[in-house]
């Protein structure tokens, strides 16, 4: 994991003959996985892979070391842009891990099956996968929690959800997971497409390093999604010589690792360098090319975006014809993906509207939220409604007033009561969720628990070790009921606590009762407005809203 492929060598060598002397023969598994992935990393694909492949389906290892190999197979193919190989094996441990796989390796399955889903489609179902994925590994990962993560907002990307895309990526990032290329991506989607260069060319001059079989932990491999995002990017704010450069340094990657994936991206980017350097005929061609090996592979959303640039250079050399066949195959392609966002872009091509893949900045919206006379006139666009005027809706038109402002909610109520000017209310502490003996006692069974997981997991009881699991889930829900954000502990009854339940209760209410009358604006705000201790309205990127606020 740190490059020093002599040392894992020696040291794959060692666990192998330590192994075959002592009868261990999860030694002899996991050093001969760590000697055929340095083979691949080495650029002895096919050797390397076929090694562990034979190996693992020999069944000669224990359930859990089996099932971090084959983890680690598919790692390795995922890597390597092998979509093809990587399916087989995991459509492989996903059979196998029936019954006896425990612990992270189910998570780490859907993961898998999740990047596989996001080659092949649907989305939802893409989707689906990534979150089950997530909450199944939370107990299980720290850093490497950002790995569904960061899979999740890559699919969401590819769907067109923009706001749920930034939302997984900048949790990635949180957990110290590279979010890239997929943010320096979701900028270009938003319009900001010199922010989106600036990402991936820092992230391409110092990638992050992950200490995880998840991905490529060093050298080239790991550079090639960056460099073909970085094409993509440099394309469209029109930098030949940045698209050219990242082109041929991801065609020198597919030259020294044989996959089709690589060599499939390394061709696309170099089409896109054609284009923007005036060689139309040889961009077709190289679209032509990946268009076939995407097509090939069963990656539809790849295929549609080879035919979509493809479409671009027909286009360029006056053929528009053809250009629109292109495009109108690429609308088919991304709509049954599910790629709904895409599809509206090719379909804005095939009616001969200017190129739409910089996104031009969104138009503002009008909302309206001013009480007059004891009732309330909302509105957003061009829909407005009268209603009455609750507490809950005076609370949302002082968040409306300064959008992004975090209000604490004694603020909020002082405000409504017209007691502001007094200060903020005197706080009382409340009476913590679980006290510090009653948290003590749970860590101590849950440590007991743990002990009974890890002896009966020995003794293979696996009755036994589903009953302790069940008290340990209980045990770590009740103790994450009681810390609340930063380790602070949770308490009732205490002012914050009444009035914050207090508050959210009535703007729920309210946000009911509005959607009665302007569902749009209800759904607006139920997705904008953060309830809790503090209370927020956050702005939606994606439809800038002014608004016109009155008490």
């Amino acid at each position: 994991m740190c490059g020093d492929m002599h040392e894992a060598e020696r040291q794959a060598a060692r666990a192998i003959e330590l192994g075959d002397r002592c009868g261990v023969n999860a030694a002899v598994v996991i050093g001969r996985t760590a000697a055929a992935r340095v083979k691949i990393l080495l650029g002895s694909v096919d050797e390397g892979l076929d090694e562990l492949g034979v190996l693992l389906t020999a069944g000669v290892a224990d359930p859990l070391t089996t099932g971090m190999m084959y983890c680690e197979l598919v790692c390795a193919a995922q890597g390597l842009g092998l979509h093809e190989r990587a399916r087989e094996w995991t459509d492989l441990m996903e059979r196998w891990r029936h019954g006896v796989a425990f612990g992270g390796i189910h998570g780490r399955c859907r993961v898998h099956r999740a990047e596989l889903l996001r080659m092949s489609g649907p989305c939802d179902a893409a989707e689906a996968e990534a979150l089950r994925a997530c909450e199944e590994l939370r107990p299980w990962m720290r850093r490497e929690f950002g790995w569904p993560l960061a899979e999740l907002g890559t699919i969401r990307l590819r769907k067109g959800d923009l706001v749920g895309a930034e939302e997984a990526l900048l949790a990635a990032h949180e957990h110290a997971w590279s979010p890239h290329p997929s943010l320096a991506l979701l900028r270009l989607e938003q319009g900001d497409v010199e922010i989106a260069g600036q990402m991936i060319a820092d992230a391409v001059e110092r990638p992050i390093d992950i200490p995880s079989k998840e991905r490529p932990p060093f050298g080239q491999l790991r550079l090639a999604p960056l460099l073909d995002a970085q094409a993509e990017i440099a394309y469209a704010a029109g930098n030949a010589g940045t698209t050219r450069r990242a082109a041929d340094r991801l065609r020198a990657i597919a030259d020294d690792f044989p996959s089709r994936g690589l060599a499939a991206s390394a061709t696309l980017a170099g089409a896109r360098a054609a284009l923007l350097e005036g060689d139309t005929s040889g961009a077709i061609q190289g679209c032509m090319d990946a268009t076939a090996i995407w097509a090939d592979i069963g990656a539809p959303f790849e295929t549609a975006m080879a035919r979509t640039l493809m479409g671009e250079a027909y286009a360029q050399a006056g053929n528009l014809d053809a250009a629109r066949l292109e495009w109108r195959a690429a609308q088919t392609e991304f709509a049954a993906f599910g790629a709904a966002g895409w599809a509206d872009k090719t379909r804005a091509l095939i009616a001969g509207r200017p190129t739409p893949f910089v996104a031009e900045p969104p138009p503002t919206t009008r909302g309206i939220f001013r009480v007059e006379a004891g009732t309330r006139t909302v509105g957003l666009g061009e829909a407005t409604v009268t209603l009455a005027d609750l507490v809950g809706l005076r609370y949302v038109a002082r968040m409306l007033a300064e959008p992004g402002r975090e209000f604490h909610v004694l603020d909020l109520v002082a405000v409504e009561q017209g007691t502001l000017s007094a200060g903020r209310p005197a706080q009382t502490e409340g009476i913590p969720v679980l006290d510090e003996q009653a948290r003590q006692a749970y860590r101590r069974r849950l440590a007991e628990v743990e002990a009974d997981i890890d002896d009966a997991t020995g003794c293979n009881d696996l009755g036994r070790r589903a009953l302790a699991e069940r008290d340990r889930d209980y045990l770590l829900a009740e103790l994450r009921r009681a810390v609340g954000l930063g380790g602070r502990l949770r308490r009732s009854g205490g002012t914050d606590e009444r009035a914050r339940t207090s508050a959210t209760r009535s703007i729920r209410y309210a946000l009911k009762r509005l959607a009665d009358h302007h569902p749009d604006l209800a759904r607006h705000l139920e997705r904008r407005v953060r309830t809790g201790v503090y209370c927020c309205y956050e702005p939606d990127p994606l439809v800038p809203t002014s608004w016109q606020v009155w008490p």
